[in-house]
This record gives structure tokens, C-alpha cells and sequence, in this order.
């Protein structure tokens, strides 16, 4: 090889962009800025020192060559697959055998399963490896004799190379970039929480940007007030804790900017996401990686925002839903205390301790196969249902102060079947679990024992399902301890001695265990003597 003069450099440089050959930035290193590498595979030691010499000052887009040595087949395959992000293979075809080249090309692509590493061929032998042959069985990217592989032909080879592999790697950071945008994008459509869905969000940037980042934020911006901060990662992790966006902080003029102009800030190291959704809303991810971003990942970022825009809008539409729903239940609730009002908070008591049982024997371990994560998110707006049956029963059945007779106990015990039939009714004409589904569990069976001797249909043991379970317990235990227009409220001794003596026989075990523990924990939040135990 012939050394490169100054005006073979000029007829080669064509292969740059103008502004390509601009040093890398100090410090950190970004993908798009670290060493090409590039693997010579060849038995004759000269070649490595002559390819080494030729290559020594050729540089692409700012990056230097990074070059590594092999002096057989074998020896480059366990290169290749130990050695990530090899651009470019300069390949003897004869070395230890007279096909060793182009046994490597094959295993390159179909065990390595890497389609994306340019090869090249260099032979000394052309003969013995004919090149439309190669070109057509082999999926190599050039076919090279040495002796017409000068300094100039070397570096406009590697340049192509390089250039073509870059391409093909930018096709493949979009291809894994959507397919992330479409994974978590599906993931974000199954939270309901807006702080849940904000560090899912943070979490599928960080996974689209590959590279880590060094912190993020989720903001909405509210009225005309300072942005909220909704969610935040690594060093602003404190800002999580905070109502706003601080006014002196660092990233907060570019955060400002951003909602200003409705549009995203690529500001190293501030980087702003802008998102405005259907409905109106306002939001703002701020990334700082370590470097600038790329096109690259600007373009599948801003893609990202448009797939998360959806999402909010559809965690939006789904969080007025459930609080329509939750009004419902409240009112229907309300109307049945509404006949009954001696009973005062009753159903507000049942539904705290109904929920904090419902965690407590998750906690516990007890049943991991009927306590599932809806009935805990539900029990507690679900058992305030439990009696809206009673909007049937009579009021002098219903008020009565004294003992009631046979035939007012069985008007009294249809509230159960009532409750029950109502709100199935409702829960059918809704797809799915809902609170009116745990409700009607609950307004039918809370009243059945443990031991099948409850009623409205003799239910035993697990039969009784869960949330009923749970409420049987809790609303005999609050009715005890308070004044209700039959009986005076019972002292808590005696009210847990009550319930201990039930436990197998009226009540489950396990939400007996659970009830105790929580008393035991906090004695003054569940019982109104402030007794412990």
C-alpha cells in the first residue's frame, strides 16, 4: 500500500460531510460518539501493520477508529461475540483453511445472528474464492483484491462501510425505539393512577433514550399556577415531595419555555418534553442525559408524547368515570343511612376498617388466591354498600327499639336477598369487576356464617365470598361498639371477647386474626374506648 497524498485525501473526502470530521465533546462519551470499531481478520501479521498504518489518522463524524486483530476464523468469531458493536470486518478469505473466510461471513449472520456488521472481503487468491460467486451465496457488503486495495481505495472502503452501517444501526434504534413506544403505551392504558402513569411514562423515556438518564420529571401545568410536579427519578427524586416546580430551579426557565411556546425543548442538558392532550391538558417531561440527545431519539420521543397524549386522555376519562361510579355508591349508601340514621357514621367506620383488614391479610398472606388487587382497591367503597337492601324493609321494623318477632326478623333478614338482587341488577349493566359487583357479594352473603348456620342461603366456609367475609366481621364488630336503637353500645372487652368467641363459627379466622392485629397496632383508631387489648 502506498502511503495517502494530500490530493488523494481531496478526491476521498468527498465520502464527509462537511461537518463530520468536527472533534467528539470532553467528558462523557455518547453512543453516537464513541470508536468505530472495526475487526481485521487476516493470517499475515504484515497486513494487520500495513492495514493499521493506513487507517491510523481516518476518522467519520468525528470518531476514530478503534481497530482489532485476528489471525484466524475461529479466532474473529469469538471476537464478534464478545465484542459488541463491531462496524465493519476487513476479512482474509484463506487462513486456516482455503474457505475460512467465507465460513466466518456465514456464521457472522446465522449464528451470530448479526445482520447488521459490514463485511468485506480482502483475497490475495481471487481465483480460489471467484467473486460473483461470493457475492451472490454470501451476504458480505464488498469484495476486495489486496493488491488493488491502495490507501485510497482502504479508506473510501471503510468510509462507505462505516457510513452504511450507521444507517442500518439507526434503523434498528427505530425499530426497537417503537417497539418500546408500542409496549409501554399499552402498559400506560392499564394504569389508573395519574402519579402511577406518570413514573410509568419516566420509566418507558428512560428505556426509548437506552442511555440512562441522570433524572427525570413529570409536570402538568395547572390553571396559572407553577407547574405540579406529578413524578420524578434519580437526582430530582426530592422534587417528587414538593406541591410545584421551584421558581430558582435549574431546569424550571426551560420547563417555562416549554409550556409557553407549547412546544419541545431540546436544551443540553435541559431537555423538555411538551404534551398536550385532547382534553386539554398540559404536560411537561424533562430528561438531562449525560449528552446531548440525537435526531434519533428526539424523533421517537416526540412519537413517544403523541402515544402518552392518548393515554392521559384516556386515564382522564377513566378517572371521571370512577368517580361517577363512586358517587353513585355513596348515594345509594347514603340513601339507605338516610332511614336509618341512628346508625350515624356506620357505614363511613365500616368502609376504613373493611379496607384496612382487606391489606392486612394481604400482609398477612392469608387467601393470595381470592384477595386480588381489585377486591383490595374496591372492598373499602364496596362494603358501605351492605345494607342498601334495608331501603325495602318497613320502618317499624327497621326502627324498632325492642326485640323483633319471628315474623319482623324475617321481614328484617330479606334486606340481605334485596341488597343482593339490586345491585347485581346494576353491576350486569356494566362490563367487568366493579364496586357494585363486590358491593352485591357483600350485601348478599354478609349476614352467612362461617359454619353455613348464616343466612339468606346457608353459605359455608370459602363458598362465602371474601369481601362478604370481611364485612361480617367488621360490621358486627362496629355495631357492638356503638348505640344502635335495640341496645346500648357494649363495652370493647367484651365486644372482643364476643368476636373471638365467634371466630370459625360465625366469622372467618383469618379476618378475625387480621381485626385483632389492626386493634393491637392502634388501639385508639379502632374502637372508641381507646382501650389496648
Amino acid at each position: 500500500m502506498t502511503d495517502r497524498n494530500a490530493d488523494a485525501d481531496a478526491d476521498d473526502n468527498w465520502l464527509l460531510d462537511e461537518d463530520e470530521a468536527a472533534a467528539a465533546p470532553t467528558g462523557l462519551t455518547a453512543p453516537e460518539q464513541r470508536l468505530w470499531r472495526v475487526l481485521i481478520v487476516d493470517d499475515d501479521v504484515d497486513v494487520h501493520a500495513v492495514t493499521r498504518l493506513a487507517l491510523r489518522n481516518v476518522s467519520f463524524k468525528g470518531r476514530e477508529l478503534e481497530l482489532f486483530s485476528a489471525y484466524s476464523g475461529q479466532q474473529a468469531y469469538e471476537i464478534l461475540r464478545s465484542t459488541p458493536d463491531i462496524a465493519l470486518v476487513l476479512l482474509d478469505v484463506v487462513m486456516e483453511t482455503d474457505d475460512a473466510g467465507l465460513i466466518l461471513a456465514r456464521r457472522i449472520r446465522a449464528e451470530l445472528n448479526n445482520p447488521i456488521v459490514r463485511v468485506v472481503l480482502r483475497t490475495g487468491q481471487p481465483g480460489q474464492a471467484p467473486e460473483q460467486r461470493v457475492i451472490i451465496e454470501y451476504d458480505i457488503n464488498d469484495y476486495k483484491a489486496k493488491t488493488e486495495l491502495t490507501t485510497q481505495k482502504l479508506f473510501t472502503t471503510v468510509i462507505s462501510a462505516l457510513r452504511a452501517y450507521e444507517s442500518l444501526m439507526m434503523l434498528e434504534r427505530s425499530r426497537i425505539g417503537l417497539g418500546k413506544i408500542l409496549a409501554g403505551a399499552t402498559n400506560l392504558y392499564q394504569i389508573h393512577s395519574l402519579r402511577e402513569f406518570a413514573s410509568g411514562v419516566l420509566n418507558q423515556v428512560s428505556a426509548i433514550l437506552d442511555v440512562g438518564a441522570d433524572g427525570v420529571l413529570c409536570l402538568m401545568q395547572c390553571g396559572s399556577g407553577r407547574p405540579e410536579v406529578v413524578a420524578a427519578t434519580g437526582s430530582y427524586a426530592a422534587l417528587a415531595d414538593a406541591a410545584n416546580m421551584p421558581p430558582d430551579h435549574a431546569l424550571t426557565s426551560t420547563i417555562d419555555k416549554a409550556f409557553a411556546e407549547k412546544r419541545s425543548q431540546f436544551e443540553h442538558p435541559a431537555n423538555v418534553l411538551f404534551i398536550h392532550t385532547e382534553s386539554k391538558r398540559e404536560l411537561a417531561i424533562s430528561v438531562t442525559p449525560p449528552w446531548p440527545l440525537a435526531q434519533i431519539q428526539r424523533d421517537l420521543l416526540e412519537v413517544f408524547c403523541q402515544r402518552i397524549a392518548a393515554a392521559f386522555d384516556n386515564l382522564y376519562m377513566f378517572g371521571q368515570l370512577r368517580k361517577a361510579q363512586e358517587a353513585t355508591v355513596v348515594a345509594l349508601a347514603d340513601l339507605a343511612e338516610f332511614r336509618d340514621s341512628d346508625t350515624g357514621g356506620h357505614v363511613r367506620r365500616v368502609q376504613q376498617l373493611s379496607d384496612a383488614i382487606a391489606r392486612r391479610m394481604q400482609q398477612r398472606g392469608a387467601y393470595p388466591d381470592e384477595l386480588t388487587a381489585q377486591l383490595i382497591d374496591m372492598i373499602g367503597l364496596a362494603s358501605i354498600l351492605h345494607d342498601v337492601g334495608k331501603v325495602a324493609t318497613p320502618d317499624a321494623v327497621l326502627l324498632k327499639p325492642g326485640r323483633h318477632t319471628d315474623e319482623e326478623r324475617v321481614q328484617m333478614q330479606l334486606h340481605a336477598s334485596v341488597g343482593r338482587t339490586i345491585l347485581e341488577r346494576a353491576a350486569n349493566m356494566v362490563d367487568g369487576v366493579s364496586y357494585l359487583t363486590y358491593g352485591a357479594q357483600i350485601a348478599g352473603s354478609h349476614h352467612e356464617h362461617f359454619d353455613g348456620a348464616g343466612y339468606p342461603q346457608g353459605l359455608q366456609g370459602r363458598a362465602i365470598p371474601l369481601a362478604a367475609r370481611i364485612v361480617a366481621v367488621v360490621d358486627v364488630f362496629d355495631a357492638l361498639l356503638h348505640e344502635r336503637p335495640y341496645k346500648e353500645p357494649w363495652p370493647y372487652p367484651q365486644v372482643r371477647a364476643y368476636i373471638e368467641e365467634r371466630s370459625g363459627k360465625q366469622f372467618d379466622p383469618e379476618v378475625v386474626a387480621a381485626l385483632l392485629e389492626l386493634i393491637a397496632d392502634e388501639p385508639a383508631l379502632w374502637h372508641p374506648e381507646r382501650n389496648s387489648p
